[in-house]
C-alpha cells in the first residue's frame, strides 16, 4: 500500500476515535489534540518527533501560563496584556536556543492552545482544578502527539504489510 493511502486509513480512523474520546470520555479540546498531532508530523515523526513536539508544546504552555498569570495578577488591561504577550513571545524565541526546542512554531502552538483553551472554556489560568487551561492543554497536547505517533506507526505497518504480500496476490485483490 502506498504511504499516503496507509496514512489516510490510520489517520482517518484515529481522528474519529480522538474526536469521540475528547467528546465523551476525556473532555479536552479536540482542536488542541489535532494541533499537537500536526506538530508531531512537522517535527519529523518517530520517537524524536514525539519528544520534540511534546517538549516544544509544553514549553509554549508554560510561557502562556506565565503570561496569563501576569495579566491576571496585574489585573491587566490591554496594555498589560500586550506587554505580557510580547514578553511571552520573546521568551518563546529565546527558548528555541535549546536544541530540543528549535521549532519555534511548535512552541507557539502550545502557547496559542493554552490561551485558546482558557477563552473557549471560560476557565482562568488561576483556577486550581482539573479544568485549569494549562493542564487541559498539556493533556490534550500529549494525547494529540500520541495519536500522531500511533497513526504513523499504523500507517507504516500497513505499508510494510502490503510490501510482504506477493505482487500477484495484490493484483488479484
Amino acid at each position: 500500500m502506498k504511504q499516503l493511502d496507509a496514512y489516510t486509513i490510520s489517520i482517518g480512523i484515529l481522528a474519529a476515535i480522538d474526536t469521540y474520546i475528547t467528546a465523551k470520555v476525556i473532555p479536552l479540546p479536540v482542536w488542541v489534540t489535532f494541533i499537537a498531532w500536526a506538530s508531531f508530523f512537522i517535527l519529523g515523526g518517530k520517537r524524536s518527533g514525539w519528544v520534540r513536539s511534546v517538549a516544544s508544546n509544553l514549553t509554549g504552555i508554560v510561557i502562556a501560563s506565565l503570561s496569563l498569570l501576569a495579566i491576571a495578577v496585574l489585573k491587566g488591561d490591554a496594555i498589560i496584556a500586550a506587554l505580557s504577550v510580547g514578553l511571552g513571545s520573546a521568551a518563546m524565541v529565546q527558548a528555541s536556543k535549546l536544541p530540543l526546542l528549535t521549532a519555534i512554531p511548535a512552541i507557539v502552538w502550545g502557547f496559542a492552545s493554552t490561551v485558546g483553551t482558557s477563552i473557549a472554556t471560560g476557565h482562568p489560568i488561576t483556577e486550581v482544578s482539573l479544568h485549569n487551561p494549562a493542564l487541559v492543554a498539556a493533556v490534550a497536547m500529549i494525547l494529540g502527539a500520541s495519536f500522531g505517533y500511533a497513526s504513523e506507526a499504523w500507517g507504516d505497518a500497513l505499508c510494510r504489510r502490503s510490501a510482504v504480500i506477493p505482487a500477484a496476490q495484490r493484483e488479484a485483490a
